[in-house]
């Protein structure tokens, strides 16, 4: 329900969804696993692991939308169920239950397990990378976290080493095994992109979106340097406010815990410090505070049941939420216009869980609270998806006038729009000469045909 349900049910969103989504079909029509292309150019932005597995569902015979995000959704999954079994063995199955129900029903891990772009495929492979070197003591599990780091450095390029690099610290027995594995996996793809493209595709993966991302305003991203600070909060919805868990001496009794607090604000400064910033860029966060949270929530014994039911409580302003959602989209949280209506549902979910908590009965707790937020994706997929399909996504425009505007220009459109419509239109859409018959317009943060 919550990763396989309605994937095809909006069209692809924003500039990235459809801009990856065309390279990975590309990929499958050319066999060409080596150069992405977008439009006909070789697109180096990215290294091409999310395109692969887009390729994948396109082999698959799998519809557009579906092809694109249901390699990311299994890949989740596939994470979720590594994350409870070695959190079971190494803390708890107790723990493990209430980490990876938070981390499952976290907004921001089951965004961007929706949206094919690359966070998540790093995130995931990063953390399963991350897990084995921690928590498992065998030399020859360290070839296998080497590996899984590699996939990540072909999701998202440098970013997975350096957030790697306090396990190097303290995984002092696998460190060779690791760097080996690394390699084996993560290198031959740049040696080939190289290879067969030169030295120019190697400098614009890693010198202007690696470097210039981090250190100069160019790419126009530049946020402050609190910018991650809401970007967490709003990250762990409804769980938020398990993070006051994290200001109680309690919480750290535990080395592992303490290790974790101490990576999360490494990763946060090295975030923090880089000019450009965009949300996705911290979902590696996300799992190691679910850790932390579960632990804590662990050690608070019956006073849990105030905790869970505040989180599972706070989704009383999901209907609000989800009715900002176009127009946040379209022109940024602070233009969407504020509807209250208020999700009393949720506040009766809420007494549920808190009367199993009270009732010692932790993990059923958890486990109502994760059906909640089941009910409530439900809730926000049947009411935000039409009107995303139909104002913020290209999709619904294109189906409605696709005849019409086949071999349209395009006249001022936002990019987004731009790569939603090449994308569908199976070519670019050129920009609009005096000679154009055919317009795609904008017109009041709406797409429209002028002729």
């Amino acid at each position: 329900m919550l990763y396989l349900w309605d994937l095809g049910g909006v069209g692809f969103l924003g500039p990235d969804e459809p801009r990856y989504a065309s390279i990975g079909r590309e990929m499958a029509r050319s066999h060409n696993f080596v150069t992405p292309v977008l439009d006909g150019k070789p697109w180096f932005e990215k290294p091409p692991l999310l395109y692969w597995m887009i390729a994948a569902g396109r082999f698959a015979h799998l519809s557009d939308e579906w092809a694109a995000r249901l390699p990311l959704a299994l890949a989740s999954i596939a994470f979720l169920v590594f994350f409870f079994w070695i959190l079971a063995r190494e803390f708890s199955p107790r723990t493990a239950i209430a980490a990876t129900t938070m981390l499952a029903t976290s907004a921001g891990w089951l965004a961007f397990s929706f949206a094919a772009v690359t966070d998540l495929p790093m995130s995931a492979a990063f953390w399963a990378a991350m897990l084995i070197a921690m928590y498992d003591t065998r030399r020859n599990q360290g070839y296998i976290a080497g590996a899984l780091l590699g996939l990540a450095v072909l999701a998202k390029g440098l970013v997975p080493l350096v957030l790697f690099v306090p396990v190097l610290l303290i995984a002092r027995g696998k460190r060779l095994t690791m760097l080996a594995g690394c390699i084996a996996v993560g290198a031959p793809w740049y040696v080939l992109a190289y290879l067969r493209n030169g030295r120019g595709a190697i400098e614009e993966l890693i010198w202007k979106h690696h470097f210039e991302r981090f250190f100069s305003p160019s790419l126009q991203h530049v946020q402050p340097l609190w910018y991650y600070l809401p970007i967490v909060l709003a990250g762990l919805f409804p769980w938020t406010p398990l993070l006051g868990l994290l200001f109680r001496r309690k919480t750290y009794d535990d080395v592992r815990v303490r290790f974790l607090f101490a990576w999360t604000i490494y990763a946060l400064l090295f975030f923090s410090v880089s000019l450009n910033k965009l949300p996705g860029y911290v979902l590696p966060l996300v799992p190691a505070l679910a850790i932390m949270a579960a632990v804590g929530l662990d050690k608070v014994g019956v006073k849990s049941s105030w905790w869970l039911g505040a989180s599972v409580a706070s989704l009383v302003v999901l209907p609000v939420l989800v009715a900002m959602l176009p127009a946040a989209l379209l022109s940024g949280i602070r233009r969407a216009p504020l509807v209250l209506t208020p999700g009393i549902p949720f506040l009766a979910a809420a007494l549920v869980v808190w009367w199993l908590t009270w009732r010692e009965r932790p993990n059923l707790a958890m486990l109502a609270a994760g059906v909640t937020i089941v009910f409530a994706l439900a809730y926000v997929k049947g009411s935000a998806f039409p009107e995303l399909d139909r104002r913020v996504s290209a999709r619904g425009f294109w189906r409605a006038h696709k005849d019409a505007v086949s071999n349209a220009c395009l006249d001022g459109v936002r990019r987004e729009w731009e790569y939603g419509l090449n994308y569908y239109a199976d070519h670019a859409l050129g920009p609009c000469s005096g000679s154009s018959k055919v317009r795609i317009a904008e017109r009041d943060r709406t797409l429209v045909v002028e002729q």
